[in-house]
């Protein structure tokens, strides 16, 4: 499986951004999809996740009520609607998706997303 972001880019806070993830190779076998980020000199912590069917959605508590994940299986692509940024969002951004039969995850290159103050 091979994940690319698009979407990253500078905005000023209370702006907004849409990530995608465009999902190619053994798509069938992909399961649950989400977003991680990483800020300069922190971990890579989980944004959003959704599971195969988009039917369940979670939300890290920093972006809850800012933050859409969404996916459309039919395209292959997994999208993050950021509504209202804060400088406090920026980061690289990864998306990443968990595999069935093997269990396995992958990685996206990441996207990077400056908000400004």
């Amino acid at each position: 499986v091979q994940l690319v972001e698009s979407g990253g880019g500078l905005v000023q806070a209370g702006g907004s951004l849409r990530l995608s993830c465009a999902a190619s190779g053994i798509t069938f076998k992909i399961n649950a999809m989400g977003w991680y980020r990483q800020a300069p000199g922190k971990q890579r912590d989980l944004v959003a996740r959704i599971t195969s069917s988009g039917g369940s959605t979670n939300y890290a508590d920093s972006v809850k009520g800012r933050f859409t994940i969404s996916r459309d299986n039919a395209k292959n692509t997994m999208y993050l609607q950021m509504n209202n940024l804060k400088p406090e969002d920026t980061a690289v951004y990864y998306c990443y998706a968990i595999t069935i039969a093997p269990v396995r995850n992958y990685w996206g290159q990441g996207t990077q997303v400056t908000v400004s103050s």
